[in-house]
């Protein structure tokens, strides 16, 4: 996979790079990066995909294994599994005539560090009323 393609929201951590969501706001860049892997997940098939991938039993399972589980062609079910791969969610590696797929923990890792209030913290008020946009 090409450095370019993937979507890195730290280097060393979740502290280091990104703050929570409610302890500061997202700058530009933080914030267009984040959405590359929101959108990723953004396709009920890939999040299907990426849910089967994360709860296999050994952590990795071959494409042969997902295709059966949808309606869809194999090479549609392939351009999702590189859309995930691009967000940095998943790695794959070919053997032989077959590509196993795998979780990067790292970046989902990185999405339960952003989307966590931290311990202690309580939620912000909402001031406005229940459908007031403000």
């Amino acid at each position: 996979m090409s450095k370019q393609a993937l979507v890195v929201l730290g280097e060393d951590g979740v502290d280091e790079c990104c703050p929570g969501l409610l302890t500061a706001p997202l700058d530009e860049a933080q914030s267009v990066e984040l959405a590359k892997v929101f959108k990723a997940l953004g396709d009920p098939v890939r999040l299907r995909l990426l849910s089967m991938i994360a709860s296999r039993a050994g952590g990795e399972v071959c494409v042969c294994d997902l295709t059966p589980a949808f309606d869809l062609s194999q090479p549609t079910i392939s351009h999702h599994l590189k859309l995930l791969r691009q967000a940095g969610l998943i790695d794959c590696e070919r053997r032989g005539t077959w590509v196993y797929y795998w979780l990067l923990p790292e970046m989902t890792d990185r999405l339960s560090g952003i989307l966590t209030r931290p311990a202690g913290q309580p939620l912000p008020e909402h001031t406005g009323t229940p459908g007031d946009a403000s």
